[in-house]
């Protein structure tokens, strides 16, 4: 069975994120990496070489796939930065309507830049997606 290619590692997350081109990103990254830091009590660590990536869970899918995962992540991307969350937390519709300007995909939430957010709203979906995930994968 393959390795995954993401895996957590001792790469430094405030060299990463300082090698990010646009300033605007850089300081959001920062700023995002510092809310979910504070919100989860977690300490931000690489995984891979391009997402920053908060506590860990042990999955084991039917197909017998296994590996470890970040509870919750980001990487500063091309076109936006993107949020990884469960694509199943509580009360995720309501909490992205009220987001503020984002894209969203099954489990990926793209942001532009933190001041289109709401970050109170930012917090709760952080909350609410580290437990779910932590309730399927205890």
């Amino acid at each position: 069975m393959a390795q995954n290619k993401t895996t957590e590692n001792d790469l430094s997350v405030s060299d990463f994120l300082n090698t990010v081109d646009d300033e605007i990103k850089k300081r959001d990254c920062f700023t995002l990496s510092t809310i979910i830091a504070e919100t989860t009590g977690l300490k931000p660590k690489m995984w891979g070489h391009a997402i920053v990536g908060f506590g860990s869970y042990h999955y084991k899918y039917d197909s017998g796939r296994e590996g470890d995962a970040p509870l919750i992540g980001f990487s500063p991307r091309k076109d936006a930065i993107s949020l990884y969350l469960s694509s199943q937390f509580k009360d995720r519709d309501t909490l992205l309507a009220k987001f503020g300007k984002h894209k969203a995909a099954k489990a990926c939430v793209y942001v532009k830049k933190m001041s289109d957010i709401d970050t109170a709203v930012l917090k709760e979906m952080i909350v609410n997606s580290v437990a779910h995930i932590s309730s399927l994968y205890p």
